[in-house]
């Protein structure tokens, strides 16, 4: 009887100590999911605009090829960016694109308007605005480069010149007592 009774105090203990575990491997699970849903969108976000402005093509690149002359290239203040890139499908293929980054309230976008290679006929397409992030407060873009060939190099606020600067920064600050991150990020244009 003795036996029975430890046996059971033991078995006790044991489903105490499993239903436990599971309570607490569900909490995590459930912050986890939590903190992944709320920078869900910085991850993409940073993976979009590395993309676009890795592949900006350089705008002796973009004569060669026929893309145009006065579009192509970049050109940028600190809290706009606009250029003539390449946008993803999502199909596997890409097409060109006029693009501007900016800030519109809280919310950072990129309004693009395809670029097709042919001159249309008809009216322009309709630019179209996509949401990259929400809750922003602020949007500061840097340009490394010189602006004159006999300049040093250095982080630019403006950026409008003949040629590609050779990094692009751009920093997100989020409101106060909002837990998000945004580490710099900076990318290197196609030369």
């Amino acid at each position: 009887m003795l036996e029975i009774l430890v046996a059971l105090a033991v078995f006790g203990l044991l489903m105490v100590a499993l239903a436990q575990g599971v309570r607490s491997g569900l909490a995590l699970w459930q912050a986890e999911t939590r903190r992944i849903d709320r920078i869900a969108d910085l991850d993409a976000a940073e993976r979009l605009l590395r993309g676009l402005f890795s592949a900006i093509p350089s705008p002796l690149a973009a004569r060669f090829v026929g893309a145009g002359g006065p579009t192509a290239g970049l050109e940028g203040s600190a809290d706009r960016v606009s250029f003539v890139g390449v946008m993803p499908t999502g199909l596997g293929t890409a097409r060109r694109a006029q693009m501007t980054l900016e800030l519109r309230g809280t919310r950072l976008v990129l309004i693009w308007t395809p670029k097709p290679h042919e001159t249309l006929v008809g009216p322009p397409p309709t630019p179209i605005e996509t949401e990259l992030v929400r809750g922003v407060e602020r949007l500061d873009l840097a340009y490394w480069g010189a602006l004159l060939p006999n300049q040093p190099a250095a982080w630019q606020t403006r950026w409008k010149n003949s040629l590609l600067p050779r990094l692009i920064r751009v920093r997100l600050a989020f409101a106060k007592g909002d837990p998000r991150r945004w580490p710099d990020l900076i990318v290197a244009p196609q030369f």
